[in-house]
This record gives C-alpha cells, structure tokens and sequence, in this order.
C-alpha cells in the first residue's frame, strides 16, 4: 500500500520522442523526476498534463516544461513528495527518490536541498527559486556552483531591510514591529540580521519570534500585542507561503500593518508585498531540468538570480486599517488592488 502521507503522487512514464543524454538515464526510457516540496497543498492536484495541473505557486514551472516537450506520463515521469509542513521529514524523502532511482530532483525549500544534496552527490538537484545557496553552502558561489546543486535564487542582497523600509515608509509612525521567521531554515537568520541592522537606522524595535509550525502563530501573535507592536513583517521561508491566509487572518485581527515576502499575502488580504518571486523566474526553472537531462553537468550551470522585484498594495485593506498609503509609494507599485 502506498504511504500517502510522504507519496502524494507518481505516474508511469512512456518512451521519449528522442533519448536523453544523462547518464542516470537509460536509453529509451523516459526520465524521473522527483519533486520535493514542503506542503501537499503545493502538488498538483490532478495527475493529468493539461494545463493548469499544478497549482499556482509552481505553475509556471510545470507548464514551461510541457512546452519543453516533457509531457508527464508520456515523457517524464514525475514523482510528487511532500514534507506536510514538517521540514524533518526531507531526509527520509530524499532517500525515497534515491530508492525511485530519480534522474533529477527538483527542491522548493533550502532544507530539502540541503537533504537531497546529502543524500546524493551525484544525481542533479535543482532548486526552484529559494533562498541563500551559497551562505547555505549548497553551491560555492553563484557564477560556478561546483557540485551536483544548481538552480535559482529569489534572495537579493539587502530585500529584508527594503521591506522594512517601505512598511516604514508606507506607515511613518510605526515603531514596534513583530517579526515572525522560522528559524530552523538557514536562510532566515541571514534575513533576521539584516531586519536588525536596518531597525536600528529606522529608529523601529522588533519583535522576532520564531515559527516553527502554524500552531505557533496565534502566540505569536499575542506576544505581539502584550509589547505593543504597530507593524509586521515576515521572513522569506515557505511555512510562511504555506500558512500565507493564516497569517494574513492573524494580522487583521490585531489590526496590524504589514509587508510581506510573497504577493499571494496581498491578494490574500494583506496590506503589501515587496516580490521577487515572480513567474518568470520559476518558469526559468524548467530550462535547468531541461539542460540536465540533455547531458549539462549542475557544477557548469550558473545559478540565476531575480532581476525583477514586485510591489504590490491593497488599498482595501489600507482602508480598512484607517491608513493613507503616500502618493509616493503608490506611484512606486507594480500594482494597486483597490
């Protein structure tokens, strides 16, 4: 019986128009692909190829490699692995996809590259846009990765501190900030730093509290408000796109203004984002699998960074928490939801 619990889904695949030239891969047969997530909520939830399969987080992943002739149950077989929220759980997945003998992995979050790059030294791993992959030490450095680790980065140098700035900016009188960032991923403390560096310029005190699931945020939440906070940000992991309507829900409630690491927080009700998460830069996701599985070694393929950064307001909810967002700002946004 299938554990449906770390299996969320695996399609058998048929022959390749024309044989691919990694060396995992055997000559006429279609390649594996594992794909590692940290919730099940962001795995397709059909199993068909049709457009639209996946779910929008990483849609433009899955549709750029149809387009790329990778047509999943024909061409490639994917198998989807999910973590449930529980990012210990990435050791025993990555191990799966070495018993599923993968040809490729594909990680959303740092700690499943980081277990799947443990796991193997050799299978390519690929890295749909996360965080700091060299201060992770998941690649020597961006220009020559080295290694079997490449991919994308969504993380720029200073994007923490510009987020606090722009929420400064956006509410001048905020002082007190919550910080909420889930600590056991390497990338967050990196961001807390720089949150704090730039805190201390703006004259802002923060309040870090560490999420570890999402039962932590409604404490986290009250502890917020026993000190008094005025404002809110969070850290770029992926418990926060994850739990992104929860957090959202918790903000409104204690009526706090907020900037957050992904757009879908704003749509969700949030008051702004500040993005490099974008579209295209998952989409450029594919390409990578793509080169792999054609024969390119990780250690050649330079990892690619964000060159597009999106700033998002809901004057809804600006209007609903008594804020009037400078002209400024708005003239700044990418979008304006009203």
């Amino acid at each position: 019986m299938i554990d449906r619990r770390a299996f969320i889904g695996t399609l058998a695949g048929g022959l390749l128009t024309a044989p691919l030239a990694g060396e995992a891969q055997q000559a006429g047969t279609s390649p594996r692909l594992c794909f590692l997530t940290f919730d099940s909520r962001a795995t397709p939830s059909n199993k068909l190829s049709s457009a639209r399969a996946s779910p929008v987080q990483f849609d433009p992943f899955f549709e750029r490699l149809r387009d790329l002739g990778y047509l999943e149950g024909q061409t490639i077989t994917i198998d989807y692995l999910s973590a449930h929220g529980r990012g210990e759980r990435f050791p025993a997945l990555a191990a799966d996809c070495l018993r599923r003998k993968a040809d490729i992995i594909v990680v959303t979050t740092t700690p499943a590259a980081q277990a799947a790059k443990q796991a193997s030294g050799t299978i390519p791993i690929v890295m749909i846009p996360l965080g700091d992959p060299v201060g992770t030490g998941l690649v020597a450095s961006l220009a020559r990765p080295g290694g079997n680790v490449t991919g994308l980065t969504f993380m720029a140098s200073g994007l923490a501190a510009k987020r606090l700035e722009l929420l400064k900016e956006a509410v001048p009188s905020i002082s007190r900030v919550l910080v909420l960032s889930y600590l056991v991923d390497p990338i967050a403390a990196p961001q807390v730093k720089e949150l704090e560096r730039a805190a201390h310029s703006l004259r802002v005190t923060l309040l870090v509290r560490d999420i570890r699931t999402a039962d932590d945020l409604p404490a986290a939440f009250d502890a917020g408000a026993r000190a008094q906070v005025n404002g809110l940000v969070t850290t770029a992991e992926s418990i926060f796109a994850a739990q992104h309507k929860r957090v959202v829900e918790l903000a409104a409630q204690h009526r706090l203004p907020s900037l957050y690491p992904y757009r879908a927080m704003v749509d969700a009700g949030g008051l702004m984002a500040y993005d490099s998460y974008t579209p295209g830069l998952v989409a450029q996701t594919a390409t990578y699998v793509d080169r792999l599985l054609k024969g390119a070694k990780p250690a050649d393929l330079p990892v690619g960074q964000p060159t597009k950064f999106e700033l998002v307001i809901n004057l809804k909810t600006a209007k609903t928490l008594g804020l009037t967002i400078p002209p400024s700002l708005l003239q700044r946004a990418d979008q304006v939801i009203e």
